[in-house]
């Protein structure tokens, strides 16, 4: 164990009061190269406030010392939550009054002094005492300017205040300019923050400056250094002889790979083979980007500070240069390709009853697609049954096996939510022209249950062996949100059976009673959004929501540095079966650091393609103003109700255009209800709108009730006009997808398909 995990097990575990450095050593009984380390290593571990250091001068740990340290979640309207770091603080999020922000920035690393502590519904309320890590360094905004200075009003509400330029850093900005200022001075009490332009985006307006403006906020790069580009230009684009030594040669297989049809990055390419003694043989080969990604070269360090390939509204952002991502490393039908592969023989209950993973060559026999195999499998294309004869065998193990596997899942509790993907489809000048809705179907699931049943694998090997690794972790969800999950339920005739332990299974149980009914969408997303982010650690800590013990990502190492990892870790054990001493001391350091900040561009990615497609959304709506929609209330607030159309589009119908009574927040109701005529909106009601309001450049959608709008429905009865709303119901039978385009007039809807992201669990 190095040093600095021996000081901060011991002051954990052992220490009973702050001690000072002294004493520590003395306690520590540290000597030789380890007590002349110790006075730097706590000035670190102070830096970082991994340690806190009183005004006497001595150190403690901050859970003991009623401090949380941890990510400043800010909002728009002055206050902000602190996101705890501690895996082991239990309590959730801090709540930060306005006056008690300090001088705080969304995202900001901070430690927050408790005042309060939860209970009675309440959650804890302090107050930020420091700013360890400033994380906005850099901020994305329109300019304006008077004659002796200027100042950047940020796109992202949560960072508060404007930033004050100098005239002598205007840098050519001009008024109404689309800007990134570097911060030069942080914000203090009574001051701005001050900055200087570091690069003009362009005019206010222009075409394709508001997501260029989203890439830049979130930090994402758009191009490869020079030295990452010549490094994968290097990478030879076949495979020679040599490479093949200590492989298992797998290209006699016929292997698949299934994927959308518009997909360049083939990760994974499976096969199935029903063995003589009834069981399955599965077979799960991934891309091997660890033997091209070697550690700490260009390609590895650009890589691991991207983090992930990020799928936008209009491009990819991709963690690999596309020589590598579309080339030599993705699994391309017919020609030969290096991989990391997993054989797993599985049971009719679904349990692998023995595996191997080894490193192999393959030779991908077919690419399918999605919709190839939904036609063959579920719709019984007689054409497509005849071009894939010889496939046809095994697609037909592939989804016996995909089902054995699912139910062995929702057997063991694991949480399943099915919500519709959606995707805008824009014209050659990047203009909305289509919001398209499709449900999964039985040819994602396959390539789902086959990934998840490898990721879980694989995790439980590497736990077994004790090596240090990177696990996938979902954690158990906080009581207070479960509490207030289970008021919802008890408006629908559903409850919990208690919530200060939840299990997996009893969420699971409410959505499959709730499952075809009008409430199923409402509910879904309430509880999806009760539940916490699952997150990267290097410490398994399971898998909440997939009800597993062990869980890692080892499926796509093209656009997932955690993967890459997990393979790199991998093929370190294949010759001697384990790490040496010095190597595990490396990676104990390193791992919880590659954890986290995966988990942090993960985050960026996904709120950057959020905000894309909610961007092209509205500016899609924009056109169907004063036009009449049917909705539902998605979300009901103390200022009014969210309303979601039979597209997926989402609105706000703001209280103070409800004008025939004055209205009162129920919050236990999640209703709005009427003083006078007793008129109740409720979470779940069908409303119909009309659209007064799409402004693009605040992202936001305002929407009236129409003057003949559906009224509510007293409480506890039901209605059959919202089943599935904006979505032809699934045949449970044929399962077959809903493929209808979902714009928002009500006739002349056309029917088209759209690429299904894979799930991230």
């Amino acid at each position: 164990m190095i040093l600095k995990d021996k000081i901060m097990e011991f002051m954990r575990n052992e220490a009973y009061r702050p001690l000072t450095a002294e004493d520590l050593a003395e306690h520590m009984e540290l000597k030789g190269s380890d007590l002349a380390e110790v006075w730097d290593l706590l000035q670190k571990l102070e830096e970082d406030a991994d340690i806190i250091k009183t005004m006497y001068g001595k150190y403690g740990v901050p859970e003991r010392m009623n401090l949380v340290v941890g990510r400043l979640s800010a909002t728009n309207k002055g206050f902000g939550f602190v996101i705890p770091e501690n895996p082991v603080d239990a309590e959730g999020d801090v709540f930060i009054p306005p006056d008690a922000m300090m001088t705080a920035m969304n995202n900001d690393r901070v430690v927050a002094r408790i005042n309060r502590p939860s209970g009675n519904g309440r959650t804890r309320e302090g107050e930020i005492i420091r700013i360890v890590r400033r994380a906005n360094t850099k901020v994305v905004g329109v300019f304006e300017c008077s004659r002796h200075f200027g100042f950047v009003i940020p796109d992202d509400p949560r960072l508060g205040n404007d930033i004050f330029i100098p005239k002598d850093e205007f840098n050519g900005a001009k008024i109404g300019s689309k800007v990134v200022a570097e911060i030069t001075k942080w914000p203090e009490r009574k001051k701005s923050a001050e900055g200087k332009i570091v690069e003009v985006l362009g005019q206010k307006g222009d075409l394709g400056i508001e997501i260029l403006s989203i890439i830049k906020r979130h930090n994402l790069p758009t191009e490869f250094p020079a030295e990452v580009e010549q490094a994968a230009n290097k990478v030879p684009q076949e495979i020679n002889p040599q490479e093949l030594e200590g492989r298992q040669d797998l290209r006699h297989l016929p292997i698949v790979t299934i994927d959308s049809e518009d997909a360049k990055d083939l990760d994974d390419g499976v096969y199935v083979e029903r063995l003589k003694n009834g069981r399955y043989m599965l077979g799960v080969h991934i891309a091997d980007v660890s033997y091209y990604v070697r550690e700490n070269t260009p390609l590895d360090q650009e890589a691991r500070e991207r983090g992930t390939s990020v799928y936008l509204v209009d491009r990819v952002l991709p963690m690999l240069p596309p020589r590598l991502s579309n080339g030599i490393c993705s699994l391309n039908a017919g020609v030969d390709r290096l991989a990391m592969s997993i054989h797993m023989e599985i049971d009719h209950r679904g349990q692998v009853i023995n595996y191997e993973i080894f490193p192999s060559v393959i030779k991908v026999a077919k690419r399918l697609s999605y919709n190839i195999v939904r036609k063959i499998l579920v719709e019984h294309d007689e054409a497509l049954r005849g071009e894939y004869s010889d496939l046809l065998g095994q697609m037909e193990d592939m989804e016996r096996l995909c089902r054995i596997l699912r139910d062995r899942r929702m057997k063991r509790g694991a949480v399943d939510f099915d919500f519709p993907e959606l995707k805008v489809k824009l014209d050659d000048s990047g203009r909305p022209i289509e919001i398209v809705k499709r449900v999964r179907t039985l040819s994602e699931s396959i390539i789902e249950e086959f990934m998840l049943v490898a990721n879980e694998t694989v995790a439980e090997h590497m736990h077994e062996m004790k090596v240090p690794f990177v696990f996938r972790v979902h954690e158990q969800p906080d009581q207070e949100k479960m509490e207030r999950l289970n008021i919802l339920l008890h408006n629908f005739g559903q409850s919990l059976p208690k919530t200060d332990e939840v299990r997996p299974m009893a969420l699971q149980k409410v959505l499959s009673r709730i499952a075809g009914r009008p409430e199923e969408r409402i509910i879904s997303t309430v509880m999806l959004r009760s539940l916490k982010q699952a997150r990267y650690e290097a410490e398994n800590l399971g898998h909440f929501g997939l009800a597993a013990t062990y869980y890692t990502h080892f499926t796509s190492p093209i656009r997932r540095y955690p993967d890459l990892i997990v393979h790199r870790l991998l093929r370190e054990t294949f010759n001697t079966g384990d790490v040496s001493a010095k190597r595990r001391q490396k990676l104990a350091a390193m791992l919880p650091e590659i954890a986290l900040h995966s988990s942090q561009r993960e985050r960026a990615a996904a709120e950057a393609e959020r905000e894309t497609v909610e961007l092209k959304k509205v500016e899609y709506m924009a056109q169907f103003a004063g036009e009449e929609f049917p909705a539902i209330i998605s979300s009901v607030t103390a200022f009014g109700m969210f309303v979601e159309l039979e597209n997926g589009v989402e609105g706000l119908v703001h209280v103070s255009s409800m004008d025939d009574d004055y209205y009162q927040y129920i919050e236990e109701q999640y209703s709005l209800i009427g003083e006078r005529t007793k008129n109740v909106y409720r979470l779940g009601e069908p409303v119909t709108v009309i659209l007064t309001r799409a402004n693009p450049e605040e992202r936001t959608i305002d929407f009236v009730l129409a003057p003949g709008h559906i009224k509510q429905r007293p409480a506890g009865k039901s209605s059959k006009t919202t089943t599935k709303v904006g979505i032809k119901p699934t045949n449970k039978s044929t399962n077959k997808p809903s493929t209808k385009v979902a714009k928002p007039k009500p006739k002349n809807k056309k029917e088209a398909t759209t690429k299904p992201k894979r799930r991230k669990t």
